[in-house]
Order: structure tokens, then sequence, then C-alpha cells
């Protein structure tokens, strides 16, 4: 069955479902000032919950992707983004600590989807070339969403309380799935089985060692994107000395932005050396190396004088991490094939949600006690070291 001309309309329909997976997920961040005076809550128990819902969210990952390949892909993001949407209207009815922590840990079992069916869906509708511009439009979602998250709260905390931004979050949800159902009825995918000969039993892909390596290294290249996914209204609140409306107006979400394009520019990058004959995994690995060197400018990030400079620097950690991550989430596709892409990338959507529980708490902990700085260069260190690893395990 030949690709279907609308197939990229399908797809951006699709990744509406990602913005608002990451809107529901970066309320919190954009909140995150407020929430912590509400509920007297310090930088380490914001940690935990996050913790919360990265552990949950990484146990479900594999479920979530197996799911996904056994009921297909409509009915599983069906039911995950109805939860989903569930969760975050949830969030305005808790009354503390604990309340928080549940509802994030139920947004975690839903949004474990999120990632995986993206996959899913670029590798049913896209051919091989397109996938890293596929995972590109993916983090357009996501930025997309982490950019409405502070400009929702911005212009609706103020006005009706900060539980109303998780109520509007949690309706856009619910309105989604029928847009999604009649597109994927108007424009459908190639069958499941396109690329039956590239896809190995489930045994073997979880004794294969390139499986394992992609996991590792996703866990390491990824922290500087957790950073700056969970922390930077934060940063520009304790560092910077900014209101809450201040950092989310101003700077918060110009990041995201340098993001998506840096996705873009990993997708179209990818396409041009794959095109032009270089092997799709050592393609891969050499955009890796570039963004996980130029990503390190982190570092920088404490020391410049200015917020406007530090946002510059953030925006610029963001941009090559996001290069870089477009490639890393389509090797799971391009070594098992589609009939695995749910479970290969909800693999590294565990590894992320494990990477995320453990090392949040620990960004909680030294900002309380030493600051950012240690926490930004640290951070820039952990892409080099991913790609030794990728490296040394993808062939």
């Amino acid at each position: 069955m030949p690709l279907h001309p609308l197939r990229w309309v399908a797809i951006f329909v699709f990744i509406l479902a990602s913005t608002l997976n990451y809107l529901d997920r970066q309320l919190l961040a954009a909140l995150a000032p407020v929430l912590k005076q509400e509920f007297s809550l310090t930088n380490q128990d914001y940690g935990l919950i996050l913790t919360s819902f990265s552990i949950i969210y990484a146990i479900s990952a594999p479920f979530a992707g197996l799911f996904l390949d056994r009921v297909g892909l409509n009915i599983g993001t069906t039911v995950a983004v109805a939860v989903w949407s569930l969760a975050s209207a949830g969030h305005a009815l808790v009354a503390g600590f604990r309340g928080l922590l549940g509802f994030r840990a139920l947004l975690g079992v839903a949004e474990a989807a999120g990632i995986p069916s993206t996959g899913k869906v670029t590798s049913m509708y896209l051919a091989p070339n397109e996938l890293a511009m596929g995972t590109a439009f993916s983090q357009l979602g996501i930025s997309l969403g982490s950019m409405a998250a502070p400009i929702l709260v911005a212009f609706l905390a103020p006005r009706y309380g900060w539980q109303s931004p998780f109520l509007v979050s949690g309706v856009l949800g619910f309105l989604w799935i029928p847009l999604w159902l009649m597109t994927s009825r108007l424009i459908p995918a190639r069958p499941s089985d396109v690329h039956a000969s590239k896809s190995v039993p489930l045994a073997d892909m979880i004794r294969d060692t390139r499986l394992w390596g992609l996991m590792v290294g996703n866990v390491f290249y990824m922290v500087l994107y957790s950073l700056w996914t969970n922390w930077t209204t934060l940063y520009f609140v304790s560092a910077r000395g900014l209101t809450q409306e201040q950092a989310n107006q101003q700077f918060a979400w110009i990041p995201p932005v340098f993001a998506t394009l840096g996705a873009f520019a990993g997708g179209s990058l990818a396409m041009r050396m794959i095109r032009g004959g270089s092997g799709v995994i050592q393609a891969r690995l050499r955009i890796l190396l570039l963004a996980s060197i130029c990503a390190a400018v982190a570092a920088a990030v404490p020391f410049v004088p200015s917020s406007l400079l530090a946002a510059a620097c953030i925006s610029a950690s963001y941009f090559f991490i996001s290069l870089g991550s477009t490639n890393l989430y389509s090797m799971p596709i391009d070594i098992f094939g589609s009939a695995r892409a749910g479970f290969g990338v909800a693999a590294l959507t565990m590894a992320y949600g494990l990477m995320q529980a453990f090392f949040s708490p620990v960004i909680g902990r030294l900002v309380d006690t030493v600051g950012f700085t240690a926490v930004c260069t640290g951070a820039a260190a952990m892409p080099i070291l991913a790609w030794f690893i990728l490296k040394l395990t993808v062939k």
C-alpha cells in the first residue's frame, strides 16, 4: 500500500495529542512557585512529586507500548488520552502534598502511552527516511505544550485561581479524541505489518544488547532535557529573583521554541544525510555527537550576568538536545521495525522516567543546598557520556 498523500495531515492532528500531553505535564512546573507556597513545599518536596510521576511513568511505559501494539493505535490512544485528561482535571481538587502525589501518579500511568503512540503513528504513516522528521513533529507537540503551559498559567491563574489551568487542559483532551478518530478514518495508515520483515520476536528484542544500549544512553542523554522541562520556571524565580508571573511571561516559554527548531533541524539533517547515502544508524550517531558537544553550553547558564543571557544559553542547550533526541527516539524503529514500534519507543520512555525519578529529588536537594551551579555543570556533561554508550552498543 503506497504512502497516503495526506499522511502529514494525520501526523499533525496526532501531534496535537503530544501538545496536550505536555501541556498537562508542564502545568505543574509553571505553577510550581504558587503550589510550593500554597502547600508549604520545599524544592525537595517538589522533586518527590516529580518522582511519583516518573516512577509510575517508567513502570507503565513498557506495558503501554505492548498495549498499543496489541489493541492498535486508535483504541490505545483513546484510552490513554481519556485517562490523562481526567487526571489533569483532578489536580484542581487536591488539598495538599498527598493529593498532588496521587494525581501525578495517575497522570504518569496514562501519559506513559504518549511518546510510544507517537512512535507508533510515525512508523505506520511514514517512510523510514521520514522517521526523524516525524519525531521532530512530536517534539513540536511537546514544545507547543511546554510553551502553552506557562502562558496559560500566566493568563488564567491570576484571574481564576491555580486550579483553572488544570481544568481547561482536561477538557481539551476530551475534545481531541473525536478529532483523531475522524482523521484516522479519512486518512488511513498503511497496514501494521508493512515492515514485518524487520520485526523481531519480543523475547529476542528484550535480550538484544542494542535495546539496552539505547535505554542506558537515553538515561544520560535526557538529563538536560528533564532539567529544562521541569525546572526552568523555578530557576528564574530562585536564581534570578523573578516572580512566577515574570518568569513565565518573559522567559520560560522561550526555550521550548528553540527545542522545536532543534527537533526539525535534527529531522532535516537526518533526511539529508540518509538520502546522501549515509547509513541510517551512522547518520543518527553523528548527529548525536554534534548535539552532545554543543548542548554543553548549559554549563554557562549560572555564570552569565543577566536573565536574558541565561534564557539564551538554556534555549541553545535545549535546541541541541532536541536535535539529537529526534534521532535517538527513531533508532528503536530503525532497528526493530514498526511492528515493535510501541514497545521499542516505550523502552526509551521507561528509561527516561526512571532517570527523572532518580534525578528529580537529587536536583531538588542540590538546589536547596548549593544552588543551580552544580546542577547545570553536571547535567551539561551527561549527553557526551550518553554518546559513548550508544557508540559502543548500537551498531
